[in-house]
């Protein structure tokens, strides 16, 4: 697994080949892609790459999925005993991006394929558990009685305990 650190709009963001990264807002339509200008670090399992200030001859390119609006985020301001309340606040825009590739410009090389789970064999299921279930449900039935009388609601409605004034005399 390649890893990357890469700079966009003056922060620092650990790229990972075919994760995502919410970055700030670019000028880049949905689906397009590009590389970034910045790589700052490149490793590969045990094999580091640092840059002086950048590594030289490793590209890094994202495509651009989504343009979202991060949480909103409230300030504050309050004095007290100075009627001092200001109440503001914001969302920022970020650019979600996939990280397609990492590696040298040119590089061909086979894409790691997660392997899929094993087929799991289907046990044969027999009709007899649910004859068993219409059974006990009819058995059930049997046992109950046919019909109730409904229910009829009082009205008369609860009152209230008395309060009794005790005065001293």
């Amino acid at each position: 697994m390649r890893i990357a650190i890469v700079e966009s709009g003056g922060k620092q963001y650990r790229a990972v080949e075919g994760s995502t990264i919410d970055v700030d807002r670019l000028a880049h339509e949905v689906g397009k892609k590009f590389d970034f200008e910045r790589v700052l670090l490149m490793t590969e399992d045990d094999v580091f790459m640092v840059g002086t200030p950048t590594v030289s001859d490793i590209v890094v390119s994202a495509t651009v999925v989504d343009h979202i609006k991060g949480p909103k985020v409230i300030s504050f301001k309050y004095r007290p005993k100075k009627r001092i309340r200001v109440k503001g606040g914001h969302r920022h825009f970020y650019t979600r991006l996939m990280i397609d590739f990492i590696g040298k410009a040119g590089e061909e090389r086979k894409a790691e394929k997660k392997e899929a789970p094993a087929k799991v064999e289907k046990a044969e299921v027999t009709e007899e558990p649910k004859v068993e279930k219409q059974a006990k449900a009819a058995k059930e039935a049997d046992k109950k009685p046919a019909k109730k009388a409904p229910a009829t609601k009082s009205t008369a409605t609860k009152s209230a305990p008395k309060k009794t004034d005790s005065k001293k005399k």
